[in-house]
């Protein structure tokens, strides 16, 4: 299944991390953050997604326990986050955020320094190919 391909390409490090960021979304996952900041980071399981499902029609995949960050690196407005492999690993996937029509969706865009950032669900759908 092409979303288990894409899900495994986070266990090639360590442990996956989620970074979330302020600023301009990049076009794509492997553009450069320009003047982005980190605002908080966020570390997956060492397996970070079990198999994926059927999702009639696509497949989904469904995150293992992600812990939070219990001190935000920084104050902002999270509108993007990137997947790596591990903490300085390789970006595999980026999206935006928000508080309702996002890839990524936190109860507030709003982060303090030193405050705790958590995702209480992941989920990663693949729809359909032709």
């Amino acid at each position: 299944m092409a979303c288990d391909a894409i899900v495994d390409a986070l266990d090639a490090g360590t442990a996956a991390v989620i970074n979330i960021y302020d600023g301009s979304v990049p076009a794509d996952a492997d553009a450069s953050i320009g003047a982005s900041t980190l605002l908080a980071q966020l570390t997956m399981s060492a397996t970070a997604f079990g198999a994926a499902a059927d999702d009639t029609p696509g497949a989904i995949a469904t995150a293992s326990a992600i812990t939070s960050d219990s001190s935000a690196n920084a104050t902002g407005t999270a509108s993007y986050f990137r997947v790596l492999t591990q903490n300085a690993g390789t970006t595999c996937m980026q999206g935006t955020v928000g508080t309702a029509t996002a890839d990524l969706i936190l109860n507030t865009v709003s982060i303090t320094i030193g405050s705790t950032v958590a995702i209480t669900s992941f989920t990663v759908l693949l729809p359909e190919g032709p």
